[in-house]
């Protein structure tokens, strides 16, 4: 079982920045990769990033490809989402989730657990 708990979502005017944490609970010492979507109001939830174990290998959705960043600290069992100039379209509700085969991927069907998700709202 895996429980994922997100932080560090809230308001932030347009340009500005914000940093989301995914803190992970496993106990499995498997190697697995991370990724966050979002779900904007009305809107389907979409991919954002993803990183596999290592670190070596991300992956960014076009929209937020130069802004955001995915990284890891497997030490401590969490991933992150450094968004830099934001935009008022990357307001949603932004979930982390989990795939136990550190397998990467663009579908959220590939990844069997998901945290409760963070609301991130940017404003002009």
């Amino acid at each position: 079982q895996v429980q994922l708990v997100e932080s560090g979502g809230g308001l932030v005017q347009a340009g500005g920045s914000l940093r989301l944490s995914c803190a992970a609970s496993v106990s499995t010492f498997s190697p697995y990769s991370m990724a966050w979507f979002r779900q904007a109001p009305g809107k389907e939830r979409e991919f954002v990033a993803t990183i596999n174990w290592s670190g070596g290998y991300k992956d960014y959705a076009d929209s937020v490809k130069g802004r955001f960043t995915i990284s890891r600290d497997n030490a401590k069992n969490t991933v992150y989402l450094q968004m830099n100039s934001l935009k008022p379209e990357d307001t949603a509700v932004y979930y982390c989730a989990f795939n136990g085969w550190n397998y990467v991927s663009t579908q959220q069907s590939l990844y069997n657990y998901w945290g409760q998700g963070t609301q991130v709202t940017v404003v002009s």
